[in-house]
């Protein structure tokens, strides 16, 4: 029997206009599609009339289902993966599989596509020539030992944050990095609301206690010699 591949499928983060003919197709030919949630990998489908049988994978199960999915490829079976927007294994589930399959000599194919984090990188107008990525940061411990890390950083560092948090960690960052460190924030982008701006830390910190935060946010922080 042949066996069958893995493909990592981003989808749009925002904007369901954003995904590529080849993700399309790729989609609508595979026996499955893992999915981070069905529900709304669903409503992706069904947007270009794709009907594949999906099958929830994330972090509470892929531990459970990791094996299951590897056995079907290795059995012949194609599967692709998707999270709820952007890429596969970038703060979201796919990381475990994709590590799992290579292991096993199964054929992972990567498609292109967006990414919250470079979007916003691109669009700040902060350097990006060379950058970090740091995903979510901490809830509580460890937070703070995070944004002192960049007193002396360099390069853009790039954080997601939830609008419930973004404001109080502003004002971290204000406090321990000095009310002049440069920030960007892109928020809901690629959606209707898109907004991105730049600026000190204290200007966009005053700006989301005035103007209440809604929406998926992406926060940069300019490196200390940057503007």
């Amino acid at each position: 029997m042949i066996q069958g591949k893995l493909y990592i499928v981003p989808t749009p983060i925002g904007n369901l206009g954003d995904i590529t003919y080849r993700a399309v197709e790729v989609l609508g030919s595979v026996d499955a599609i893992l999915a981070e949630d069905t529900r709304q990998t669903k409503k992706l489908l069904d947007h270009y009339q794709i009907s594949k049988k999906l099958v929830a994978f994330h972090q509470h199960n892929e531990h459970k289902n990791l094996q299951t999915v590897i056995d079907k490829i290795k059995g012949g079976e194609t599967f692709a993966v998707c999270s709820d927007a952007g890429m596969p294994g970038i703060s979201d589930p796919g990381f475990l599989l994709i590590r799992e399959a290579i292991y096993n000599d199964i054929e992972v194919i990567t498609l292109p596509g967006a990414v919250a984090a470079i979007v916003a990188l691109v669009s700040s107008g902060l350097p990006c020539d060379t950058f970090v990525y740091e995903g979510f940061l901490p809830h509580k411990k460890g937070k703070q030992t995070k944004i002192l890390n960049l007193l002396e950083e360099k390069r853009t560092t790039i954080f997601y944050e939830s609008p419930h948090r973004i404001v109080k960690t502003l004002n971290m960052i204000k406090e321990l990095l000095g009310e002049d460190r440069v920030v960007a924030v892109g928020r809901e982008l690629t959606k209707k609301f898109e907004e991105n701006i730049k600026g000190p830390v204290s200007e966009i910190a005053d700006h989301f206690i005035k103007n209440e935060p809604k929406g998926e946010f992406v926060l940069l922080v300019a490196g200390y010699d940057s503007k």
